[in-house]
């Protein structure tokens, strides 16, 4: 008898749900708009109990979210979102909401470490004992995985709020930090930069260049910080075609040779896209469940 799992991947822009089994076979998926935490998540609920209905019934639900989140399971907020700059979202219990709504078991962590997960088992982080997963969509964030384990620490790494610089010429979005990367390189600081949709702006818009360049100084300081053997760059904003090569370009350049690589390896084989397309981030839900 098959035994099927719900997963969600919770972002700034849609919550894609989905029934999956533990192979990995995806039998129907569903997105939900990222409006106002009651919509959303009342949404979300409304698609899991019609499939439950249609026999595909779940005990445990694997959750990758946008936080930042509270992830100690001693906490009295533990499954909650704390202070995201996401509008309307500050301290909801989005663990503890569905859990009851939905009777059964939720497993969360940061959508970024899910979806280093999910790459570090089945992707193209496969046999990295360090693998780091960098979303560039809506917002900007980094997952880290150590031997296997997502890295909490004393919340989650939010490297997505390290501070950029030398682009003082940039004025970043985040409202906590401004010029950080979150701030200067998510799809949403480039439409606010630029005044129009990222995917809208030509190829040889000079927002492509500055993007690399911010990009390809985040990559420095990953590699010089976690020395990952894999670092996979996913989310909409790097489906742009290029974008992957000339982050790569300026993190070498910004490297300047100070990294001694194994023989006939280099940044180019360490950074990637994802091996999982775009179902890292799913995938991701069902490896917390596994």
């Amino acid at each position: 008898m098959t035994k099927y799992f719900a997963v969600v991947e919770g972002g700034g822009t849609k919550f894609n749900c989905a029934i999956v089994d533990r192979q990995k076979q995806i039998y129907v998926e569903h997105r939900v708009a990222t409006t106002t935490p009651d919509e959303t998540l009342n949404a979300v609920v409304a698609f899991f109990n019609s499939q439950k209905k249609l026999g595909y019934d779940f005990e445990k639900l694997g959750l990758g979210c946008f936080g930042p989140i509270d992830l100690n399971r001693q906490s009295s907020s533990f499954g909650s979102i704390t202070s995201t700059p996401k509008p309307y979202w500050s301290d909801t219990r989005v663990a503890p909401i569905l859990a009851e709504a939905l009777d059964c078991q939720v497993e969360i962590d940061t959508d970024v470490n899910a979806a280093a997960l999910a790459e570090n088992l089945w992707g193209a982080s496969k046999h990295a004992q360090v693998n780091i997963y960098i979303t560039v969509g809506t917002g900007l964030g980094v997952g880290v995985v150590i031997n296997g384990q997502p890295l909490h620490g004393l919340i989650h790494p939010e490297m997505g709020h390290m501070l950029v610089s030398g682009l003082d010429e940039i004025k970043g979005v985040c409202p906590f930090h401004g010029q950080c990367f979150e701030g200067m390189a998510s799809g949403y600081a480039m439409s606010k930069i630029w005044q129009q949709a990222a995917e809208t702006l030509p190829d040889d818009h000079v927002a492509w260049d500055i993007q690399a360049m911010v990009l390809g100084q985040l990559c420095h300081n990953i590699m010089i910080a976690f020395s990952p053997q894999s670092l996979v760059l996913g989310g909409g904003v790097m489906a742009k075609p290029g974008l992957l090569e000339r982050s790569v370009y300026y993190a070498e350049k910004s490297l300047n040779n100070y990294i001694v690589f194994p023989e006939n390896h280099g940044l180019e084989q360490i950074i990637s896209k994802p091996g999982l397309g775009e179902h890292s981030g799913l995938l991701g839900a069902l490896a917390l469940v596994l």
